[in-house]
This record gives structure tokens, C-alpha cells and sequence, in this order.
């Protein structure tokens, strides 16, 4: 009877290590996430458990530490913005973090625990998200994990218009729209590096004044007066040489008012809408105009932004 009993207690233990191995296994491959079921406002976010992603050939899994919000996430949550065919639809195009686990085949020498941020199709509202290496960028030991969550979208978005479609030259004149937005505050930094001259738009002395002190040579408060007019006062009549339009068919008339012969017009979003009323072509073509697009988050790794 001592045996039959000692026996007994010991396949219940062994039983009850048994199934707490698979519970913690179980919840070691899942998440918490921020999801949208129900387009609509900031209540319609739910925290969720859901499937821990899986590193796939030539992918890392990032432990999130920081993540940023974008208009995009904004647009997205109201159900504006879906995130491209096949990527995750949690929000989030961009992450801080550390380093988890290397999928097969990663090659460039990433290793666990390193800081890294990304830049991402989506996922990036959850604890942990897989990026293709080629996304992944070391985090400098002067910024923080907070810090460096909010540079892939913004400065990456910026110096793609910038330096891959623009092709900013010294000396030109740059006018970037809502230049106290994310785009906006990295572009005038980048046109300063650049060796070129930032002028912006934006909707309020405050914004101005920022974008002054991050660089910007002039401000036009779009509310109260012409921008194409100060774009002209300040140019002496040769207007700018590149425009950074994230507004789209309202601005139209006077950005190409205030378009410098042979400039560029670069058209990365359309806050202001997408109809055009009137002669767009006729005007462009008489300025020898250029109209460039982009986006970021629809690119895929093997076209990449042009060279």
C-alpha cells in the first residue's frame, strides 16, 4: 500500500510538471497587442493576447521596448490606411527595441540583446514584432529606446523624398509642408545637412517657430496669408526649387504659383485632398515642372526606393 500510494503522488507530480511545462510554453508563443476590431476613435483600441509572431527565412524578432504614432496609424485605425497584402494589420510602422531570436538565414550579424529600431509594414503595437533584416538599423548609444522609435518613419520618409526622389542639390530652396509635423521637422534638419535651404509652411506661430529653430529660413503661416507669395518674396521671384507636398489638391494653385522653372514637386500625401479642379497641366507644363510620388509603406524589399 506505501508503494501504490508513493507511486500515485508521484504521477500526479509528474503530471502537474507536465502540464505546467505546456502552460508555460503555451504562453511563452503568445503576446499582447493593440487591436482594432471596430474602425472608429482611440476607444476603439483593445489589448489583446495574440500569437507571438515567428521569425521567418532572413528575419529577426525584436523584443518592442518603444514604438511611435504616425498619421498613418491614425488612418489606420479608422479603418483609412490597410496595411499592404500579407502584413500584419496591428498598428505600428515603426520600433525600438532589443534583439530576440535570428530567423534562418540571417546574415548580417545581428546578435540577441542587440538595440535596434525598424522600420515596419505594421505590428509595431504589440511586444514583440518580426522585421526582415534589411529593415533593421543599430540604435546609437546617444539616443534612448524612446528616442530612437521615432526616427524610421519620419527620417527615413524624409530623406527618401529628399535625397532618392528630390535629388536636393546645394544651394536650392526646399519648401516642406506642415514643417512642424514629424516629416516636416526631420526634412528642415536633413535640407540644413544637405547644404540647402529649408522653408516651410505651417498653421500657427508656435509651429513656425519650431521649425525656425530646428533650421527653417522663413515660415508661412498658411491660415493667415499666400505661402506662394512668401515663397516668392523670399525667393526674389525664382520660387522654390523643390516642394515637399503632403497636402495635396487644395495647395495645387500655389504650389505651382510658387515652383521655380525646372523644379520639382514632390507629392508624398494628400491631407488636403485628392481632386484637382482646373488647369493643373497646362500650368506645370508652362514651368517646365516636375510631379514625383512616393510612398514608404507600399514599397517592397526588392524595388526599394530608386537609386
Amino acid at each position: 500500500m506505501h508503494h501504490i500510494l508513493y507511486t500515485g503522488r508521484f504521477l500526479l507530480g509528474s503530471t502537474h510538471r507536465t502540464a505546467w511545462r505546456k502552460c508555460c510554453s503555451s504562453f511563452a508563443k503568445m503576446m499582447r497587442a493593440v487591436c482594432v476590431d471596430v474602425p472608429g476613435g482611440p476607444e476603439n483600441l483593445l489589448l489583446r493576447t495574440v500569437p507571438r509572431p515567428q521569425p521567418k527565412d532572413g528575419e529577426v524578432l525584436i523584443k518592442v521596448h518603444a514604438t511611435a504614432l504616425n498619421r498613418a496609424d491614425l488612418l489606420q485605425r479608422r479603418g483609412l490606411y490597410p496595411p499592404p497584402p500579407g502584413e500584419s494589420d496591428i498598428i505600428g510602422l515603426e520600433v525600438a527595441g532589443t534583439v530576440d531570436t535570428l530567423g534562418p538565414g540571417v546574415k548580417r550579424g545581428w546578435k540577441p540583446d542587440d538595440r535596434v529600431m525598424a522600420l515596419l509594414c505594421g505590428g509595431g503595437y504589440a511586444e514583440y514584432v518580426t522585421v526582415p533584416e534589411e529593415l533593421l538599423m543599430p540604435v546609437p548609444p546617444t539616443l534612448t529606446l524612446c528616442q530612437a522609435a521615432a526616427i524610421p518613419e519620419a527620417w527615413l520618409t524624409a530623406f527618401q523624398l529628399l535625397a532618392l526622389i528630390a535629388q536636393v542639390k546645394e544651394g536650392e530652396v526646399v519648401l516642406a509642408h506642415a514643417g512642424a509635423s514629424g516629416v516636416g521637422t526631420a526634412a528642415v534638419q536633413l535640407v540644413r545637412l544637405f547644404g540647402a535651404v529649408p522653408i516651410v509652411t505651417a498653421g500657427s506661430p508656435e509651429k513656425l517657430k519650431m521649425a525656425k529653430e530646428l533650421g527653417a529660413a522663413a515660415g508661412f503661416n498658411y491660415k493667415e496669408e499666400s505661402f506662394a507669395q512668401g515663397v516668392h518674396d523670399f525667393t526674389g521671384g525664382k520660387g522654390a526649387d523643390v516642394i515637399l507636398d503632403c497636402i495635396g489638391g487644395c495647395n495645387w494653385e500655389q504650389n505651382v504659383s510658387c515652383l521655380a522653372t525646372d523644379g520639382r514637386w514632390v507629392l508624398y500625401g494628400t491631407m488636403g485632398g485628392r481632386a484637382v479642379e482646373g488647369d493643373l497641366l497646362g500650368k506645370l507644363l508652362s514651368k517646365r515642372g516636375h510631379l514625383l510620388s512616393s510612398l514608404l509603406r507600399s514599397r517592397s524589399l526588392q524595388t526599394g526606393p530608386p537609386p
